[in-house]
């Protein structure tokens, strides 16, 4: 599978979890957290495009 980002999403992705602090160079819990977040999204959409097909 190929991931193909813009370079400016990439950009503003790579600031937002980023950490200097990290050995890793990513604040993980935040990385974790907006991964969730965009997950839980997913499914609330997902969920109401269900209903609607039921009707």
């Amino acid at each position: 599978m190929i991931f193909e980002i813009p370079d400016d999403a990439f950009d503003a992705i790579e600031r937002e979890i980023g950490s200097s602090d990290s050995p890793v160079g990513i604040d993980a819990k935040k990385t974790h957290v907006i991964i969730l977040y965009k997950l839980m999204q997913i499914e609330e959409r997902l969920a109401a495009l269900e209903t609607e097909r039921k009707a």
